[in-house]
């Protein structure tokens, strides 16, 4: 049974930089797509960015592109997410999601087969 834990999350202020990961267990990491969503507060969630197994080929959200950087360490079975210059728009709640198969990357939750619980991250103006 493939569990997904995401940890990192916190309170920064506005301008700051935050790193959040999600360690895989009970699957082959390398054979998973990996990916974050978010949920701001009275909003449905969101794709973030996503990470594909193989080639490391990327896609993010506009919101995100060029402030976000999904990377993943197959020895560590584990993806983060390095955000940047946080804005309070990015407060929500972050979860991670894994394919249950090789494939590309997608921007849908129908892509996505299993999911962390999420970590909270918070940022004031």
């Amino acid at each position: 049974q493939v569990q997904l834990v995401e940890s990192g999350g916190g309170l920064v202020q506005a301008g700051a930089s935050l790193r959040i990961s999600c360690v895989l267990s009970g699957g082959t990491f390398t054979r998973h797509t990996m990916a974050w969503f978010r949920q701001a507060p009275g909003k449905e969630d969101e794709f973030a960015a996503a990470m594909a197994w193989n080639n490391g080929a990327t896609l993010y959200a506009p919101s995100v592109k060029g402030r976000f950087t999904i990377s993943r360490d197959n020895a560590k079975n584990t993806v983060y997410l390095q955000m940047f210059s946080l804005r309070p728009e990015d407060t929500a709640v972050y979860y991670c999601a894994a394919t249950k198969s090789p494939g590309s990357p997608g921007i849908s939750r129908r892509d996505y087969d299993y999911w962390g619980q999420g970590t909270q991250v918070t940022v004031s103006s």
